[in-house]
């Protein structure tokens, strides 16, 4: 199995192609253009084996895509590669749209011409998993899930440039009827996560004796689901889900901001004592604009049609993932030093609001 993956160094992207080196012994293309996310140590582990290669490119350039493509002949294309902040695309949603649409696109079509030129039984079994997430659905109230039918309303520039390139993928799936699946997640967590997302800079900011912030009153509530096992969802998604499909992966494990800062303190103060409780570090700021309030995932279809479960929930996720940061130093303090978790996308909330 040749698998090419894009945004592989990333938090995400990392953990699959560990997963489909290690695990499952695939050969690996990982094409990454190495932005201030992307980080070459989390592969570490993979990158001098002979089932992985790395080519550093950029998947808006039609003419590199398209290159990689016919020249790494995958079986499968899972698609990554992405601006993925939401506090980022508020003051910066120019490279939100450039990467995640204009992006897509180039690759979409390197794909096809590709795929156009394979044999029927190449044509048949190639797949094309484009990954999303489930800020394209917009904000769910105190009830509800979102299911694969939920109409999308995303919020943010973030949101809406994915929501874009959904929609490009399904459509090249209608028009061209290339064999695309389209995947949703909900909020990731785990070892390797850029430290400018709320858990790892929770966890960075409380060995340093920071303040922890939290946005608004710390009400706001996502699912949060554990890096591994949405490596395991994806690789599974792209080997059995049905052409034409969308299917959400969410951990069901429901939980509001502040108690995620709060469960993150606790292991911290059990794991590696300080001089006070983490807790007292805790100051809530001025909440993000247009910050979403829930988000909750279905996850029925997958759960029923393909088999899958998630492995770990929140607590027991959390305690790895706080343990992980303590034991590896090595990994985050290069990244610490150049970005120390200074707020984002603040001032052009507040000059629109």
């Amino acid at each position: 199995m040749r698998i090419l993956v894009t945004g592989g160094a990333g938090f995400i992207g990392s953990a699959l192609v560990r997963h489909l080196v290690l695990d499952q012994g695939y050969d690996v293309l990982n094409v990454d253009a190495l932005t201030y996310a992307g980080n070459l140590a989390s592969l570490s582990m993979v990158e001098a084996l002979p089932n992985y290669r790395f080519l550093k490119a950029n998947i808006c350039d039609g003419a590199a895509m398209t290159q990689a493509v016919a020249e790494f002949a995958p079986d499968r294309i899972m698609h990554l590669a992405a601006e993925s902040h939401v506090d980022r695309s508020i003051t910066g949603a120019a490279d939100f749209v450039q990467t995640n649409v204009i992006g897509t696109f180039a690759l979409l079509e390197a794909a096809r011409t590709y795929w156009s030129g394979l044999d029927a039984a190449g044509r048949a079994a190639f797949r094309f998993l484009h990954v999303s997430t489930d800020e394209v659905y917009g904000s769910l109230g105190d009830e509800g899930l979102f299911e694969e039918t939920t109409p999308y309303d995303p919020s943010s520039p973030y949101s809406a440039s994915k929501a874009a390139s959904d929609q490009l993928a399904k459509a090249w799936h209608r028009t061209y009827g290339m064999p695309i699946v389209v995947s949703n997640c909900s909020n990731n967590y785990g070892p390797f996560h850029f430290p400018e997302k709320l858990i790892p800079l929770t966890i960075l900011n409380a060995l340093a004796g920071q303040r922890l912030p939290v946005y608004g009153k710390g009400e706001n509530v996502r699912d949060w689901l554990y890096v591994e096992d949405h490596a395991r969802a994806l690789d599974l998604i792209a080997e059995r889900g049905r052409v034409g499909e969308t299917y959400n992966v969410g951990g069901r494990n429901e939980r509001r901001n502040i108690d995620v800062v709060r469960r993150i303190c606790q292991a911290l103060d059990r794991l590696s004592p300080g001089n006070q409780p983490r807790e007292e570090l805790i100051e809530f700021v001025t909440d993000r604009p247009g910050h979403d309030a829930r988000y909750a995932i279905d996850a029925t279809k997958l759960e029923t049609e393909l088999g899958w479960r998630a492995q770990e929930d929140f607590d027991s996720g959390i305690e790895k993932t706080v343990q992980w940061y303590l034991d590896n130093r090595w990994w985050w303090q290069p990244l610490r030093d150049a970005y120390d978790g200074q707020r984002l996308g603040l001032d052009a909330g507040a000059k629109t609001a």
